[in-house]
């Protein structure tokens, strides 16, 4: 049985010549035609051409060989098999009993998010989060394949522990029931290579590490510190791309911080981007600096074509070294602190303006329950400060919790209607403190006529039902009508939402509703603090504008 690699080599490489040969042929023919030498029988004299001559070179190897050599034997060929699902006699499915399981499993509250890009219809040039170089070239078919047949995928990695531990991306190794690595100094005739086993895996980074058995000593790279980089340093790529093993090309850092994957699921994936070439099977293999040492997993790209267009994310190494060095703890998984609350990032100018902060955090939603909740901070609550350290913003906010241990605590400056506080918080398991988050009931929205505000904000609204005030635990009118065009369809707002208040004033009836909004004037920074009584899990939204 030939290898995975063989097999695929052959396939693609096979295909890719005969275009070439095809290209040649069609080269020749043109030059027999325009030349007329089709048929030439008479040789011609060539005495006088000088036979050719291979010259040395006397230029010393650049920096990209030589760390092409020093780190090429520490990256990894990274091949897995996922086995067809097995039929039980009641009609339901068991998985294979040799399943490859990363001990222990890490759950990630946001995981299930399905976050899509404006008009894409799910997929658009983000494809699947960018084409994660899965490597397989077969679409995700979950934990098993109803085909019949074994599932096969490639990635890459590289060693950074000389008795076989190695760095990879968790997608390479996602729902894999075997994992093979081949290193570079293993024969081309060995099959699929050596049996490995996950050690852990932390899907908020798409990191995983697993371990082969060794008798010797491997060779290992060294991790650089990512936040020294620079957008323009040069970098060196090497790995597996489209089963090409050893593949090594080269670019600049073309920015970083990119966050790529919107909402809560990006909050711990801020990548550095770079334009050296990355195509599926790159996937886990080391972006490296000009000193040989990794500074990025490659994990991702932008692309229409699902290859390389000179935009690639690697997932920073100083991000790495943390999440490698709690995956291969005791415990096998990543813990990050949090308090139990909910933002939204890029705020409308004109709420900060009406609640008077420049930087902060506006808390949405306070986990019933949770530390914040017990610490007594509240939905509208402005954060603006840790320890008595100023914060600057959501991502500031959750870098800082989420590096805490569980347990400790934590003192939170905020703002409350205007006038400074502040509470001392139990830090909780990010894990347990979101897991009994659970799915409120969908609360119907009835129709109603309308009432006054239509002409300055173009909307309709009526009074929220009892019931529907009680499931959000916040009076307000119910939206029942948007004009299109109108200044709150530009502001956001929707049919069946429930405004709770206008510019931090109340709005629980029709009546208070058309008080506030009868004091608004043109110029004015209006702010509408608004729940989705059909998902109350989502906490208070902010929509806002600037009166026109």
């Amino acid at each position: 049985m030939k290898s995975l690699f063989e097999r695929l080599r052959t396939r693609r490489l096979a295909s890719i010549f005969v275009l070439l040969g095809t290209l040649s042929a069609g080269i020749v023919g043109g030059s027999f035609l325009a030349h007329g030498v089709r048929g030439q029988e008479k040789q011609s004299d060539s005495n006088d051409a000088t036979p050719l001559k291979v010259v040395n070179s006397n230029e010393p190897p650049n920096e990209f060989v030589k760390i092409a050599k020093q780190v090429g034997p520490a990256v990894v060929n990274i091949n897995t098999q996922t086995l067809p699902k097995q039929v039980n006699g009641r009609g339901g499915r068991r998985m294979p009993h040799n399943r490859v399981q990363p001990n222990p499993q890490n759950p990630d509250g946001d995981d299930d998010q399905d976050d899509q890009q404006p008009g894409d219809g799910g997929q658009g040039n983000f494809q699947d989060f960018f084409n994660k170089f899965f490597g397989g070239q077969v679409p995700d078919q979950g934990d098993g394949d109803d085909s019949g047949q074994v599932r096969e995928s490639l990635g890459s990695g590289f060693i950074v522990d000389s008795k076989g531990y190695i760095i990879t991306n968790d997608h390479v190794i996602d729902k894999a029931d075997k994992i093979y690595v081949k290193l570079s100094t293993d024969p081309d005739t060995q099959d699929l290579g050596r049996p490995a086993r996950v050690i852990g895996i932390d899907k908020a980074t798409d990191l995983a590490v697993i371990k082969i058995d060794t008798n010797s000593p491997l060779p290992t790279v060294k991790l650089g510190n990512s936040d020294q980089t620079q957008v323009g340093d040069w970098v060196e790529a090497i790995g597996s791309p489209f089963a090409l093993a050893q593949t090594v090309t080269a670019g600049i850092i073309s920015a970083k911080n990119r966050t790529i994957e919107p909402g809560a699921s990006g909050q711990f994936q801020h990548f550095i981007q770079t334009d050296a070439a990355i195509n599926p099977g790159n996937s886990g293999g080391p972006l490296l600096n000009m000193n040989g040492d990794v500074i990025g997993v490659n994990t991702a790209i932008y692309t229409q074509s699902a290859g390389y267009q000179g935009i690639g994310f690697a997932m920073p190494a100083n991000t790495v070294v943390e999440v490698y060095n709690d995956l291969i703890s005791p415990s096998h998984k990543v813990v990050r602190g949090s308090i139990g609350i909910s933002f939204r990032q890029g705020l409308s100018g004109a709420v900060n303006r009406v609640y008077g902060f420049k930087n902060g955090v506006l808390v949405q939603q306070v986990q019933p329950g949770g530390p914040a909740d017990k610490g007594g901070v509240k939905p509208g609550d402005i954060i603006t400060t840790l320890d008595g350290r100023q914060v600057k913003d959501g991502d500031d906010l959750v870098n800082e919790i989420a590096s805490r241990r569980p347990g400790s605590t934590i003192r939170l400056g905020f703002i409350r209607d205007g006038k400074p506080a502040d509470a001392t918080v139990t830090i909780g398991d990010r894990d347990k403190v979101f897991a009994d988050i659970g799915n409120l009931q969908n609360v119907p929205v009835p129709d109603e006529n309308g009432n006054a505000g239509e002409s300055k904000l173009g909307i309709v609204v009526r009074d929220a039902s009892p019931d529907t005030v009680a499931k959000l635990h916040h009076p307000g009118v119910i939206i029942q009508s948007v004009r299109t065009g109108s200044f709150a369809d530009l502001s956001g707002l929707e049919p069946g939402l429930i405004i709770i208040r206008i510019n931090k004033q109340a709005t629980g009836n029709r009546d208070q509703f058309n008080a506030v909004v009868s004091k608004l004037k043109t110029g004015d920074d209006v702010v509408f603090e608004v729940m989705d009584p059909r998902h109350p899990e989502a906490g208070i939204n902010y929509p806002a504008g600037t009166l026109q």
